[in-house]
């Protein structure tokens, strides 16, 4: 797995590359702005992007789907058709819990963890011990809880008890901020009490 990232400017989050070294097929998650930025990346990696996969449909994370879409013509995948507001994208196709999804040697695994959203969701690669957790699970905190549908008591319930009994070593590369460890957080993190 080769994992590549591009910050937005404006709201500070993650738009992720992951791309299976052998083949360079490739998965975006969450692209969320400057569309021309990504699929020059896109380019300048000679990437065969398979799916374009959101954590979840506020804005900060779909603004540059329509661009990256239209230039790799590749499928839109969301974790749910809840939305807090309107949708201002196309999608191709609903991820159901636990559904997996392989491109090249790599797989994830789809963990809906409802809380910042109704509709958030989470990509784990189990082999490579790694999880893309968008909104929902940041280092020593977790995505924002007051926006309409929104519940700290859900996301907390989905950390505990969808993404804490992963393995302690998995890396977490969130929506925002740097990435952190699902034992470190067990550890450390002050907002879920476990």
């Amino acid at each position: 797995m080769r994992l590549m990232c591009e910050i937005s400017q404006s709201m500070g989050e993650n738009c992720y590359f992951v791309v299976d070294e052998s083949t360079n097929k490739a998965i975006v998650i969450d692209p969320g702005e400057n569309g021309k930025k990504l699929n020059k990346k896109i380019d300048d990696n000679n990437l065969e992007v398979v799916a374009i996969c959101l954590t979840h449909c506020h804005f900060d994370h779909i603004g540059a789907v329509a661009e990256v879409k239209a230039h790799t013509n590749a499928p839109v995948f969301i974790c749910s058709s809840r939305f807090t507001e309107p949708i201002t994208i196309e999608y191709d196709r609903v991820l159901q819990d636990g559904e997996k999804f392989a491109f090249g040697n790599l797989e994830f695994e789809t963990i809906i963890t409802p809380g910042h959203t109704p509709g958030c969701g989470c990509f784990y690669f189990e082999r490579e011990g790694v999880l893309f957790s968008g909104d929902t699970l940041f280092y020593m905190s977790y995505g924002r809880t007051d926006f309409p549908m929104g519940s700290s008591v859900q996301i907390t319930k989905s950390i505990k008890e969808k993404l804490f009994v992963l393995p302690d070593y998995v890396k977490v590369y969130s929506g925002h901020g740097q990435p952190t460890e699902i034992g470190f957080e067990k550890k450390n993190n002050m907002y879920i009490n476990v």
